[in-house]
């Protein structure tokens, strides 16, 4: 019957009917082009030498994250393999005819251990002598890269408030002492040559004793250096990922060493403003292990087995606050900051509040959405500090109750303001990177009280 309709309409309508036919067919073939060409695609997907052969941007809050190898040292700790690689253009010159060629740049044995189907069975393409920094990452080499100094930009309005510091805390055993020390390195006073001093705060028992030496430092030395600095006969060096500390000032001496714990590093932070402002940060040690003693008179006040920190900070800081936060324990190290620009080069309520959660891996969490509010009631400091923060694998609060305060001013900030730097006792609940939190432990934090 079918057939039949068909030769009728055929010879009825002859152009139509032919016409309807090649569509049908013409239909029908692409679909079961798609067909082919889908699973060819699923069955590529599915090759083991595609596996694991993705690219990977690494971003932090505050933008870009530029140190390669302390990205690898992070990211290996998650993944078996990762190979870092560079794109760039290249051009060829043909009888005077420049041909842009887009090129891209890898290390041989990552590129083969993440699969790449490109360059695997290609036997002469193999690892320079310069590929070893990537193959095996050398984590004092990542802490060397972390803890370099800047030099100063060009920026003669701001010049004189430039400003770079090594800054180092800690306690003995039993918490009763605490130390707070600054290796700064200023502006500079003539060409090559910029001011410097080491700054100790040492708190034993509620009671602040200060010890200050100023000196003059050659500028390429430091730049070249750091961070390893000698600054009025008081050293800091890096030997591998050991911090060693040496403080010879009048009334104190010592030699103290800081071993950092596994992953407890936060890449640098930069915030910049109008008219060339920039402010930088970065944690080097967020938790370590502290040995040595100082010894102050007839006392000697060990440090063997505490817990030590250090920071870096470098900048322009006329008119600049801030407040920070750190304490660690049960397995994890907690950071918290927020600096406060001069209103006339960023709007203070557009540069966020920072909280950040490490454990032996590294970072398991960070927000931007935080909030640090100093309860100070009728005191003209506060009496309590509650943090709350927010982000995509953190939901903390920390309430830091205050019990001891060292308060000086810093000439680098303009001197409207005194320094406080505080002791106690931090509550953390919540949770982060899928852990619940509840614990207590002594940390410290920083902030500023108007004269």
């Amino acid at each position: 019957m079918i057939v039949r309709l068909a030769l009728r309409s055929l010879a009825v309508r002859p152009i139509r009917t032919a016409v309807l036919a090649c569509g049908f067919g013409l239909g029908i073939a692409v679909m079961a082009a798609l067909l082919g060409v889908g699973e060819v695609i699923l069955e590529q997907a599915r090759a083991p030498e595609l596996q694991g052969g993705g690219d990977v941007l690494v971003t932090g809050a505050f933008g870009a994250v530029e140190n390669a190898p302390f990205v690898l040292s992070s990211v290996r700790a998650l993944a078996p393999a990762a190979s870092p690689a560079r794109e760039s253009t290249v051009y060829l010159l043909n009888h005077g005819e420049a041909i842009p060629v887009a090129a891209r740049g890898g290390v041989p044995s990552l590129e083969k251990a993440v699969g790449d189907g490109e360059v695997k069975d290609v036997a002469v393409w193999a690892d320079a002598a310069s590929d070893a920094r990537w193959t095996h990452v050398d984590p004092g080499a990542v802490l060397r890269a972390l803890d370099r100094f800047h030099a100063p930009p060009d920026v003669p309005e701001f010049a004189a408030s430039w400003a770079e510091w090594l800054y180092f805390n800690g306690r003995t055993p039993d918490g009763r002492t605490r130390f707070y020390l600054t290796f700064i390195v200023g502006p500079r006073v003539s060409p090559g040559i910029r001011s410097a001093g080491v700054h100790l705060q040492l708190d034993r028992d509620g009671k602040p004793s200060n010890y200050i030496a100023s000196g003059q430092v050659d500028e390429r030395t430091v730049l070249e250096g750091a961070p390893d600095l000698e600054i009025a006969g008081n050293r800091v060096r890096l030997d591998g990922q050991r911090y060693e500390l040496t403080l010879r000032m009048k009334g104190i001496s010592g030699r103290l060493s800081l071993d950092p714990a596994p992953g407890r590093s936060l890449p640098p932070a930069v915030l910049r403003g109008a008219r060339g402002w920039v402010s930088g940060y970065v944690v080097p040690v967020l938790s370590g292990e502290l040995a040595g003693s100082l010894t102050s008179g007839s006392d000697v006040i060990e440090f063997a087995g505490a817990d030590g920190y250090h920071d870096h900070n470098w900048g322009f800081w006329r008119d600049v606050r801030w407040q920070w936060g750190q304490v660690s324990g049960g397995g994890l190290s907690f950071i918290y900051g927020r600096v406060f620009p001069p209103a006339d080069v960023a709007a203070a309520d557009r540069i966020p509040g920072f909280l950040g959660v490490l454990d032996d891996h590294g970072l398991i969490g960070v927000a931007t959405n935080v909030t640090i509010v100093e309860q100070r009631g009728d005191q003209p400091i506060p009496q309590s500090i509650e943090v709350t923060a927010r982000g995509s694998a953190v939901d903390l609060r920390l309430s830091f109750e205050t019990d001891r305060i060292v308060r000086r001013p810093v000439s680098i900030t303009g001197g409207d303001a005194d320094f406080l730097q505080l002791g106690g006792t931090y509550r953390v609940q919540g949770r982060a990177g899928g852990r619940t939190i509840d614990i207590s432990a002594r940390g410290a934090a920083e902030t500023f009280q108007q004269r």
